[in-house]
């Protein structure tokens, strides 16, 4: 590997770390990083989900057997959010139209649990009705697809905001909600996997230490409101990425 290579390996694991350590599987960081190292546009989105399937299917497969996971609480977005996000997969929207409002919108929760983690720590969850889950899971799906990561970035602030889960299960939700997305997002975009960069395993490695690390952190060192001030930090530096 060159230098540059090895660098990018390296902040692909600081982030990995990071979003990790919340259940996300860092996508819009991977983006940022390898448009910042010159990727082409059409090699990053491909690359972003898979790295992003290897962060966030190892952090649910950690997360679930913590028992920070709620079945009741993940079908419902999921079997709407799936097809959702492999429709939307296949659609090119220009970027002007998204960004802005993603960016604003996941800028306004980094805020809240930035200043006051506290008031959601605290905070009885009750399960969403079917009635309203499933559309949900419609427009967060179309949203993954449509800006080519998990959707995790948006579901677990939504689920803590809304009471529909705790800081430390909403983790769990959402790291198998990215897998589902992602795997569905690229399976939208197959003919781009003939774009992958050839030094992508150094950087599938690069990003499978980061997540051991991550979620050991989250495992053994995080309760709610912890969990919400570092989500606080992955939700304003994802708004950062999308804005630029």
């Amino acid at each position: 590997m060159n230098e540059p290579i090895i660098l990018l390996a390296l902040t692909v694991t600081a982030a990995a770390a990071l979003y990790s350590s919340v259940g996300h599987g860092g996508a819009s960081a991977y983006i940022a990083l390898m448009a910042l190292a010159g990727l082409a546009p059409e090699e990053i989105r491909p690359a972003a989900l898979i790295l992003n399937i290897v962060v966030a299917g190892l952090g649910a497969l950690r997360l679930v057997r913590a028992g920070r996971f709620d079945w009741h609480v993940f079908w419902p977005f999921a079997v709407t959010a799936i097809p959702a996000a492999y429709i939307a997969g296949r659609v090119d929207v220009p970027e002007e139209v998204y960004r802005p409002l993603l960016a604003l919108a996941l800028a306004a929760a980094a805020v809240r649990y930035l200043v006051w983690p506290q008031i959601d720590a605290i905070k009885p969850s009750v399960r969403p009705s079917k009635l309203v889950a499933l559309p949900a899971g419609l427009g967060l799906g179309a949203l993954a697809g449509l800006t080519g990561i998990g959707g995790g970035v948006y579901l677990s602030p939504l689920l803590v905001f809304t009471g529909w889960s705790d800081p430390q299960r909403a983790i769990g939700i959402a790291a198998c909600f990215i897998v589902a997305n992602s795997v569905a997002g690229l399976a939208g975009r197959t003919v781009s996997l003939a774009l992958l960069p050839s030094y992508l395993p150094w950087l599938i490695v690069a990003a499978v230490a980061g997540a051991l690390i991550g979620t050991t952190w989250s495992l053994r060192g995080l309760d709610k409101r912890g969990v919400l001030r570092v989500l606080g930090i992955v939700l304003g530096l994802a708004a950062l990425a999308i804005a630029t």
